[in-house]
């Protein structure tokens, strides 16, 4: 490769003792490759310049070229060249110093270039000793086949290369794209969260402001009931004075009937007068002594007749409107306390109804349901319960 750098004078190969070779001592198609593998090229232009002592206009082969032929002697740079060598493959010398025999530095060298690793190895292994002349030229066919496996390698790499930048692209472009979408859906959840958080806005309003709402007519409520004390008292004492005053005026109208048969049937014998009487008071033939008889239902003009009816048979006589005024809690009471019970339907709620049929149901209490309000049906209803 470099034979034209051959000069007439050529240093001594012979090996003496343990003495390492300096790179002037080299042989002559050795120190190209020698530089061209083990000094890259921008640290071997800044060697040359520092030797030459200013900046060099040459290109690259120009100061190989001239770096080869100064190190076929020893001066300025070639000895720069040898410290610069020592310097930079240290381990490489270190690691070959161990080699005894020629043997010993051939198998080193074939390690490395099995490794890849030849730049140290091969300045280490010209250098050394024990090289023979036989060793560095297989060396140098060696670096020589590296050096065109390596452009191969390169040709590869820059076609990977080539196809990676080529892929690059289109994932810069495609990446572009989604960055793209990506900032319109994120422009467009932000509306929706703004819109969002608006309506949010506006319903704690509006909540806030029923909460108002219903403080003030609690507020209201509150003084109203404050203002009109036992309001619930009084409305149950009203009510009971209701039914009172309707219980007597319909025995003031029974007392009025009376009279008047009384009076009509006067010139009369006695036997008469009881038939005259005989419609106001409503015979009933069966006695229930002793016996608790719970009415539910019923106008409230009629209760105190059906009290005549139940205590003129010898029962007790109780009463419960059907949820209409009493509460819920009087009824289950007072169906404990009766061991007869005449639920009149017509005149009850719904909910009165079933607790009537289920506490009868499951406390076995014998029970009459009568449809008509009226005594006669009453009458008819404890006829069955004699029955």
């Amino acid at each position: 490769m470099c034979d034209k750098h051959a000069f007439a004078t050529e240093p001594d190969t012979t090996l003496q003792g343990s003495r390492r070779r300096r790179v002037w001592e080299l042989a002559p198609n050795s120190r190209c490759p020698l530089v061209g593998v083990a000094l890259p090229l921008p640290a071997l232009r800044k060697l040359v310049e520092r030797v030459a002592g200013g900046k060099l206009l040459h290109d690259d082969y120009d100061i190989h070229v001239g770096a080869v032929s100064e190190c076929a002697l020893r001066n300025p740079l070639s000895e720069a060249i040898q410290k610069e060598l020592e310097r930079r493959y240290t381990g490489d010398v270190a690691r070959f110093r161990a080699a005894k025999t020629t043997q010993d530095v051939g198998a080193l060298w074939a390690q490395a270039v099995a490794a890849g690793n030849v730049p140290g190895a091969f300045w280490a292994g010209l250098s050394h000793p024990r090289c023979t002349t036989e060793l560095e030229q297989a060396m140098c066919r060696d670096i020589h086949m590296v050096q065109h496996q390596a452009g191969a390698c390169v040709r590869a790499d820059m076609d990977k290369y080539r196809a990676v930048v080529a892929d690059n692209a289109r994932l810069a472009r495609d990446l572009a794209r989604q960055q793209g979408r990506c900032q319109l859906l994120l422009q467009e959840k932000t509306r929706q969260a703004d819109r969002f958080e608006q309506q949010l806005m506006a319903a704690r309003a509006l909540a806030v402001a029923k909460d108002t709402d219903i403080h003030l007519l609690r507020s209201e409520l509150a003084a109203l009931q404050a203002e009109v004390p036992e309001l619930d008292t009084r409305k149950r004492l009203a009510n009971r004075l209701a039914q009172v005053e309707e219980r007597e005026a319909a025995l003031r109208a029974q007392v009025a009937a009376l009279k008047a048969a009384r009076t009509v049937a006067a010139p009369e014998a006695a036997a008469p007068v009881a038939a005259v009487a005989a419609p106001a008071v409503v015979e009933v033939p069966v006695r229930l002594v002793n016996r608790s008889v719970l009415c539910v239902g019923g106008r409230s003009g009629s209760v105190p007749v059906y009290r005549n009816v139940i205590e003129r048979i010898g029962a007790q006589f109780a009463h419960h409107d059907g949820g209409l005024e009493d509460s819920a809690g009087q009824l289950d009471a007072s169906l404990a306390a009766a061991d007869l019970v005449i639920c009149q339907t017509g005149c009850i709620s719904h909910h009165a109804y079933w607790r009537v049929k289920d506490h009868c149901k499951r406390t076995g209490k014998q029970c009459v349901f009568i449809d008509n309000p009226s005594v006669s049906s009453l009458v008819r209803g404890l006829q069955e319960m004699a029955e």
